[in-house]
């Protein structure tokens, strides 16, 4: 994938371009939606799809205090959308100044950088620039003047239900995993990569990938069973999300995941976990014997076929 991070890179591109704009956190179906019909019109014009996004989120900046808990992180929403089948991203950086800019002088920066620019896309109500006072209505007023034609594409709804990055948190958050696929039309996943830990998982005969996590909204405290992308293959695991408390007392909440068909290093390198199904609470033991026969059934449990 070609990751672009300044609006002027695009002039290196070859037209026509069809860009699709948009934080696509969650990669969720109506973000496919958006990104497909950029797909759509470069393939019609003979021309080139590129996903514009943002990094930090806009609500880091614009609310600090009540930002959103990401769905996927930059990288993980960018390994997404190179599935999805986009090959190249402009990520530009979400500052105050950038947050200052009209949203008029950003069409026409962008205008003014690819001028091969022949559609943008957008979801319905998406807005952008300045206190946020662009939107598809002002898309289509400059589109004619500055050569590019707007797509404003519908929400998409499952079962009734209009897919959005909220409703996906508050299913997450809440433990409600059969929704959040539902809504994502994927299992929910935490990108993350494996730093060192205490040891005490191989001590126990269960070793652990500690996951520095990527994402920012966790399912509940407890024990899942999951699946774990490591490069091109996805294995087995159990994973645990908590403080362990049968043997820590500071409090600090980890993932950490047992693959249950590897064995080897994997310092440094990025896990995608994907949670199947809440198997367990999380529970404080009297030693570290009862914890470890339940870490056996545990992992006895995540081997049976969802339910």
């Amino acid at each position: 994938m070609l990751t672009l991070h300044d609006i002027s890179d695009l002039a290196s591109l070859p037209g026509p371009l069809a860009v699709a704009a948009g934080v696509f956190d969650g990669m969720h179906p109506g973000h496919k939606a958006v990104l497909q019909s950029a797909l759509d019109a470069a393939e019609s014009a003979g021309g080139l799809a590129v996903a514009l996004t943002f990094d930090p989120h806009p609500s880091k900046i614009l609310r600090p205090g009540s930002a959103a808990r990401l769905l996927t992180s930059t990288r993980h929403k960018l390994r997404l959308m190179e599935e999805f089948g986009i090959s190249t991203v402009l990520v530009i950086p979400f500052d105050p100044a950038f947050a200052a800019v009209e949203a008029g002088d950003f069409l026409r920066q962008l205008h003014s950088a690819a001028p091969g620019l022949v559609r943008i896309c957008v979801g319905q109500g998406w807005k952008f620039g300045h206190a946020r006072r662009g939107d598809a209505a002002l898309l289509r007023h400059l589109g004619p003047r500055l050569g590019f034609e707007t797509t404003e594409v519908e929400p998409v709804k499952i079962g009734g239900i209009v897919v959005s990055s909220t409703l996906i948190r508050r299913a997450v958050e809440s433990g409600d995993l059969g929704t959040a696929r539902k809504l994502l039309g994927r299992n929910y996943s935490i990108l993350g990569t494996v730093v060192p830990g205490d040891g005490l998982g191989r001590k126990l005969g269960f070793p652990t990938a500690n996951l520095a996590a990527h994402n920012e909204q966790f399912p509940p405290n407890g024990v899942y069973a999951v699946n774990v992308r490591l490069g091109s293959r996805t294995l087995p695991g159990v994973a645990n999300i908590g403080s362990r408390p049968t043997v820590k007392t500071d409090g600090d909440r980890l993932l950490e995941v047992h693959l249950l068909e590897f064995s080897g290093d994997l310092y440094g390198q990025d896990l995608e976990t994907e949670f199947l199904r809440f198997l367990r609470p999380e529970k404080k033991f009297p030693d570290v014997d009862a914890l470890r026969g339940q870490i056996a059934l545990d992992v006895r449990s995540a081997g049976l076929p969802a339910v």
